[in-house]
């Protein structure tokens, strides 16, 4: 019964939250875009499968800032905090025992390659943030990795139903090299909106850039628009 409870009160507070940022969700060009770039097929928010400048990719390239922390279940903590009502630490059992989400989409890198149809489990960034409640003054979040890197995401984007943080990709657990045991996908972004090894989730009250966004990398990163460098 506590356990419906608590579930009841993320879905309840995650669809304010939705209600929330809805118009700005709408207006973002993953899902708006009237002259997008790209071919193919068009995917399930109306864009081209494959965007601009991209090629498919079966195998999943591994790229990183040349090292990879070690993270345990045991070891691992999710600090989210900022710009919220109630900030929380989560660690393991905490984070498995939120909505769990299983999802399939594509994973666009900015060098270039795109690997289609990945299947996922994790849980939406949109619960995490039901969780603790972005005050009105959020605008943006800023992902802290193991690595100490960092990545800046408007809460438009971040709130949008299929950025999770995943713990499972092709139907087993997320590897090291891949930013194991936890790392956040941005589908409807280039991937390094996607901080591997995450470890901390900030809310601010304005944008901050991160790892790559200082060093001329876009601070928006639309794939079908081509939206790669600063």
């Amino acid at each position: 019964m506590e356990e419906n409870s608590k579930l009841d009160k993320i879905i309840e507070a995650r669809m304010k939250l939705k209600a929330r940022f809805q118009e700005k969700m709408a207006a973002t060009p993953s899902v708006s875009d009237s002259r997008p770039m790209g071919s193919g097929e068009i995917n399930r928010h109306g864009m081209p499968k494959l965007p601009a400048g991209q090629t498919r990719t079966v195998k999943w390239p591994v790229l990183d800032l040349g090292f990879k922390p070690d993270i345990s279940h045991q070891q691992w903590k999710l600090v989210v905090d900022g710009e919220v009502e109630s900030p929380v630490t989560l660690n393991w059992d905490d984070f498995m025992n939120l909505p769990q989400t299983e999802d399939i989409s594509d994973f666009h890198c900015v060098t270039t390659w795109s690997r289609m149809d990945v299947p996922w489990i994790g849980v939406r960034l949109a619960d995490i943030a039901a969780l603790v409640m972005p005050k009105s003054t959020a605008t943006h979040v800023l992902c802290h990795g193991y690595d100490q890197y960092t990545t800046n995401l408007s809460l438009e984007e971040a709130l949008k139903e299929d950025v999770l943080l995943v713990h499972t990709a092709d139907h087993k657990p997320l590897e090291k090299d891949h930013g194991g045991p936890v790392r956040m996908i941005t589908p409807q972004l280039y991937a390094w909106k996607g901080s591997k090894w995450i470890k901390r989730i900030e809310f601010l009250s304005s944008n901050k850039l991160g790892f790559w966004e200082l060093r001329g990398y876009s601070n928006t990163a639309y794939p079908w628009r081509d939206d790669r460098y600063s």
